[in-house]
This record gives structure tokens, C-alpha cells and sequence, in this order.
């Protein structure tokens, strides 16, 4: 297959059509690689440009006082016939392009390489980490790759991930833990249940407790996350005429980010105390990912958050931002498109949105205020 041609100085919305139309469904992000490392090698000055598989990395040595990374990934859920891409006018949201990819995330995508060609002298030296395998499993995503492998590439003042968010930013990330409390009883003929120890009874005071607790609010750097915990799987049962002797719920936590991984799960262990300690549940944690401090009181962020008009807010659910917080970087979400609209068949972003963030970036990498 022919490299396509991306032309990164042109509209950041014609490039982001024109990167929608190179499809690039998880693991299958070889054309994607190769059109964007072409252009970052003859269409940017200053930038030192690194191949790795299906990751492509680029930044400069200018000697400023700060770095900014701005990361994204390449790869997209399967095409559901939604390419090539459409450029129509929507009733509500206006001019919009539709496609798969247009959200999550190729108009981020377009935005940073659009930024990174036309910038002459930015008040930052630039980290560009564009990444494969993001939607799917974590231990292919290609910035964890990074992480492992070149993790003199992830240094910096702040680091922006090109994420969907509406073209508002969204600090931080949360936690997630998963746990599965499993019931054990004594298998019997439903006929003489007497003879039995039904395991699906017992999970009848995980559910009540489940039902009446209260999550935590929380306020950090000015961003209020909201915690939950909630039953997300159960599963039980033999025949129609069988006591069951095993069943189990599976619980989600997402928690603010002050909490570490360690201290959410001891906060579900306490919440299911009661069924616990008498022996009767086992407690198994299945998942856990750290949330991202927002981090905004850094010189970095907030000049961000000025040159965002002192527009920002919480965000909700993991990304990998969480990657950046943990080696002690602020990093935030920021980039347009819906995030509801991620993943589906009519995904669409509207050009107004990509246009807004280019703007934002770009007064924010030049060190001016938003007009």
C-alpha cells in the first residue's frame, strides 16, 4: 500500500478528513504511521523525528524554559461503514465532518501536526507522541510501549492528550478498581433446598449495601470528581432444579484521584466489611488502574487554563493521562468531538470544535492570551 500524502499546512479540518480516510483499526496502523512520519520529516523545522513500530515521535531542542507533550493515538475502532468521510451540515451542531475516527481521536490528531508544522517559535520546546493499540487491550497500547521502552521521550512541564472532550479541558482522570465478591454454599436438589446452601442468597446483602451507599464528592485544584460504586456483573447458578453452591458479583469503583489504587481498594474492603468478616464472600481484586492528579497549579497547566479563558473541568473515566500523573507530570484532556459520540456508527465532529482548540492551542503554545 502506497504511503498517502498528508499536507499538514493546510486547514487542520482538511487534514483531519484526510486522516480519517487512512483507516487504522487497532494493530493495523502501519499507513497511518508511515503518511505522518513522512510529513513530520519534511513538513516541520526543528524537530527531531523517531520511528518506533507504529509509534511516531517528534520534539524540539530549542532550549525554552518548558516542555509541552501533546499525545495521541492513531488507531480507531473497526470501520462500521462510516468511510470514507462526509462533510455535511447537521441541524443542531452545524458543519460537521463524519467518520470513523473524526472523535476518537483524529481531529486531536490533526490538530497537533497542523500546530506543529505552522508554529515558527513556539514559547515551548514540543514532545509530539503519536501511538498505536489505544482501543484495545492496555498491555498493547503503544504509550505504555514508550513508557517501557524510551521513557526519556515522556519528559516534560505538562502534557496534553488529544482526547475527545467537546474543546473543554478535563483534568486529571479518574481511578478504577474491580473486585469480584464470591459467594460459596452447598449444591441441592431444589426439591429438598433444605439440604442446600443457596450461594445467590447470599449476595442478596451485597446488593442492599451496594444500593444504599453514598459516593464521595471530592474538590481538587478546582475540579470536582464524583466517585461510584456499582454492581457492573453477576453471575450464578447450575440447572433449573439446583441449589447453586457458587456465585459472584463483580464491582466497579471509580475514585477520585487523591485516593491511591491501594488505599480504593481497602476503602471497597471496608464498604463490604460486614459480609467479610464472617468468612462467608471471597475478595478477589480483578483490575485497578491509578487515577491522574489534575495537577493545575503547575506554571504550565495553568497557563493552559488561562489561554482556555479559565474553562475546565473534571474528568470522568480513565485515559492515559493517568500515565503522565504517575511519573509526576500534569496532564490533561483536551481536544474536540463528543466523547459520547466516540465508537458509533454516525461519529461526527463538529468543524467549529476543531477549529476552537486549534486556536486555544495555538495561543497557548505561543504564550498568548486567547484572544
Amino acid at each position: 500500500m502506497s504511503t498517502p500524502a498528508l499536507d499538514l499546512h493546510t486547514d487542520p479540518v482538511d487534514l483531519t478528513a484526510a486522516l480519517v480516510d487512512v483507516e487504522s483499526e487497532s494493530r493495523h496502523e502501519s499507513a497511518i504511521a508511515d503518511a505522518v512520519e513522512a510529513a513530520l520529516r519534511t513538513q516541520t523545522t526543528g524537530f527531531e523525528v523517531l520511528r518506533h513500530g507504529n509509534r511516531v515521535l517528534a520534539r524540539t531542542d530549542r532550549g525554552r524554559a518548558s516542555r509541552v507533550i501533546l499525545a495521541g493515538h492513531l488507531d480507531t475502532v473497526p470501520v462500521a461503514g462510516n468511510l470514507p468521510h462526509r462533510r455535511d451540515t447537521d441541524p443542531e451542531e452545524g458543519d460537521v465532518l463524519r467518520g470513523c475516527g473524526t472523535v476518537d481521536m483524529k481531529s486531536g490528531d490533526a490538530v497537533f501536526l497542523h500546530l506543529a508544522a505552522t508554529m515558527a517559535e513556539p514559547a515551548h520546546d514540543l514532545t509530539l507522541i503519536f501511538y498505536d493499540c489505544e482501543e484495545i487491550a492496555a498491555v498493547h497500547n503503544g504509550l505504555g510501549v514508550i513508557e517501557r521502552e524510551l521513557p526519556q521521550w515522556l519528559q516534560g512541564d505538562v502534557a496534553i492528550l488529544g482526547e475527545p472532550t467537546g474543546g473543554l479541558i478535563e483534568a486529571g482522570c479518574q481511578g478504577t478498581a474491580r473486585v469480584r465478591l464470591t459467594a460459596r454454599g452447598v449444591r441441592a436438589h431444589s426439591a429438598r433446598s433444605w439440604m442446600g446452601d443457596n450461594a445467590i442468597h447470599k449476595l442478596g446483602g451485597v446488593l442492599s449495601t451496594l444500593a444504599a451507599y453514598r459516593p464521595r464528592r471530592v474538590d481538587i485544584d478546582g475540579c470536582e470528581y464524583r466517585e461510584g460504586l456499582s454492581a457492573v456483573g453477576i453471575a450464578g447458578g447450575v440447572a433449573g432444579n439446583v441449589v447453586p453452591d457458587e456465585a459472584h458479583v463483580d464491582v466497579n469503583f471509580r475514585f477520585a484521584p487523591d485516593r491511591s489504587v491501594e488505599q480504593a481498594i481497602d476503602h471497597v474492603r471496608e464498604v463490604f466489611a460486614v459480609h467479610l468478616d464472617d468468612g462467608q464472600l471471597g475478595f478477589e481484586v480483578t483490575d485497578s488502574a491509578a487515577g491522574a492528579l489534575p495537577g493545575l497549579s503547575h506554571p504550565a497547566a495553568a497557563a493552559l487554563v488561562e489561554a482556555a479563558g479559565g474553562r475546565f473541568r473534571a474528568k470522568y473515566g480513565w485515559t492515559d493521562v493517568s500515565r503522565f500523573s504517575a511519573r509526576g507530570i500534569p496532564a490533561v484532556n483536551l481536544g474536540p468531538g463528543d466523547p459520547n459520540l466516540a465508537h458509533r456508527v454516525d461519529e461526527r465532529v463538529p468543524v467549529s470544535q476543531i477549529e476552537a482548540v486549534t486556536d486555544l492551542l495555538r495561543a497557548f503554545l505561543s504564550g498568548k492570551p486567547l484572544a
